[in-house]
């Protein structure tokens, strides 16, 4: 019964508060309907400038092709290469294209024909990429043959078969929501019970320290379970995708994660002081935990001893599963090492956080 009354009062306290009901019901819906549309790795509106010494039919039909491509935005021919690389200084263009003098001879005599490619690298992913772009459409161009051979195979995808970005960074969204949900507000919690002096009123109590953070810890799994509904729903009505696995899997998933990061922030809290140092200390994991998951990058990309981080990453375990059981339509056998993972290093904290509240506080 005491554990009752006291979830009971964590949500009078959130219901009293005017900004956190608000903050539960925006934040997924803003996430979800916001962040597919303009979190994307792929590279576009690269603007590029071409330097055609040779002017022929040749050359411009090249010219054409690149201006053609909704990859590039065309910022017109310049007359120098000097020119040209001067609009990538000033920050105007991002490639450079420089046909030569005798492209068009070599290629009628059979000769290899070769152009120059400048990119501006300050921006590394968008110059390579650029780059990339460019020399496919100039390959393609000065070698036919070879786009007809290109043209003869096929490729079969067996998964996000219509290569949609947003469907591979759903899943990573709800690894962010759930992270910030039931991440920093069970950090602000005790901790803001000890700035306004109620927690004096608690520690004077017979109330256990695992009655007490278990009361702590239910209503933001509760919260969990509500925005982890809400970003399903709108991954369905705005966007049409839905899981190919089982939603309970997913709804186990969402359940292990609000186990450790709620953990993890009673945690925070009970060792901090004031809520502008829990808030910091908070970040700064938070950062860490998100950088070295893979949720924008793959893992196997890091150095050897970053990628040891992962090992104890419970983001990195759930993103790895929630994009199986998602996007891959993937059972429990082949999530079973991520679930038990999860499963462990959420009461590993879940213990810890009781053993770090002093009622003595």
């Amino acid at each position: 019964m005491t554990l009752k009354y006291l979830i009971q009062k964590e949500f009078l306290q959130i219901r009293r508060n005017a900004f956190l009901p608000r903050l539960i019901i925006a934040f997924p819906i803003v996430i979800m309907c916001v962040i597919p549309w303009v979190m994307s790795m792929e590279v576009k509106n690269i603007k590029v400038d071409i330097v055609d010494n040779e002017r022929s039919t040749l050359s411009q039909q090249l010219v054409h092709r690149i201006e053609a491509s909704t990859y590039f935005i065309f910022n017109g021919q310049k007359p120098t290469y000097q020119s040209a690389l001067k609009e990538i200084e000033e920050g105007k263009a991002d490639i450079v294209l420089v046909i030569p003098p005798d492209y068009g001879k070599n290629e009628m005599l059979g000769k290899d024909s070769q152009v120059l490619i400048a990119a501006n690298a300050v921006n590394g992913t968008k110059g390579s990429m650029g780059a990339a772009y460019l020399s496919q459409i100039v390959t393609s161009h000065v070698q036919p043959s070879m786009e007809a051979i290109r043209s003869g195979v096929s490729t079969l995808l067996l998964y996000n078969k219509h290569q949609n970005y947003k469907l591979f960074m759903i899943p990573a969204l709800f690894a962010i929501v759930m992270m910030l949900m039931t991440g920093f507000l069970p950090t602000l919690n005790i901790v803001g019970e000890k700035e306004a002096g109620t927690i004096e009123q608690i520690n004077v109590t017979p109330v256990s320290k695992w009655s007490f953070i278990l009361a702590k810890l239910i209503p933001y799994w509760m919260i969990a379970l509500f925005v982890i509904t809400v970003s399903l729903l709108l991954a369905w009505i705005v966007y049409g995708i839905t899981s190919a696995g089982s939603i309970g899997l997913i709804y186990l998933l969402a359940m292990l994660l609000a186990l450790f990061f709620s953990s993890f922030g009673l945690i925070v809290s009970n060792y901090s002081n004031t809520m502008q140092q829990a808030i910091f200390v908070m970040w700064f994991f938070v950062v860490c935990i998100m950088l070295l998951s893979g949720l924008f990058t793959p893992t196997r990309s890091m150095p050897s001893w970053a990628y040891l981080t992962t090992y104890i990453n419970p983001m990195h375990y759930f993103i790895d599963a929630i994009r199986t059981v998602f996007i891959r339509g993937g059972g429990f056998s082949d999530i079973a090492h991520q679930v038990f993972a999860l499963l462990g290093i959420g009461l590993f904290m879940g213990g810890w956080a009781v053993q770090s509240y002093k009622k003595n506080n």
